[in-house]
């Protein structure tokens, strides 16, 4: 077995990964609970990808935009109502916008995309505070994706 050149080196070797695949093959002919343990790593593995979805609620979230666009994107937020349905706020971004840019890009996409749950306001120009209106029922906020360059989103419970 050769190691990679540097830590960076993420190729695999073929002899490795065949041999590997045959020593699974192997255990799971000789053991019967080998399925049972590959089926519970694969729900550990879809569980720990579906985090954001478990985020808990809070009556205000702080989001902090830091860094210039270096590209054009999207960024899709997810704000959940507890016990309601999750809201998909999407945004479009165009290359060269600012963190304040962004920012009032994403407090206007809130408002009009999940206005019901939610109202938001800016803050120092560069902050997006996001509170539960009203007798509506605490929310968790995730990032579900970012197609933008170098805009870093921070997220705190207020």
């Amino acid at each position: 077995m050769t190691m990679p050149s540097s830590w960076n080196d993420t190729r695999a070797d073929p002899v490795m990964i065949a041999m590997t695949c045959d020593a699974v093959r192997v255990a799971s002919q000789e053991n019967p609970t080998m399925p049972a343990l590959r089926s519970f790593a694969a729900l550990l593995v879809a569980l720990c990808a579906s985090a954001p979805v478990f985020a808990s609620e809070s009556n205000k979230w702080r989001l902090e935009f830091s860094g210039a666009a270096e590209s054009a994107g999207e960024i899709v937020l997810e704000i959940v109502p507890k016990g309601r349905e999750a809201v998909r706020v999407r945004v479009a971004i165009e290359r060269n916008d600012g963190e304040n840019r962004v920012a009032r890009k994403v407090k206007t996409a809130i408002d009009r995309q999940a206005g019901r749950w939610v109202d938001a306001e800016l803050d120092d120009g560069e902050d997006v505070l996001v509170q539960r209106r009203l007798l509506r029922p605490r929310v968790s906020i995730a990032l579900v994706s970012s197609t933008v360059k170098d805009v870093r989103i921070n997220f705190d419970k207020e």
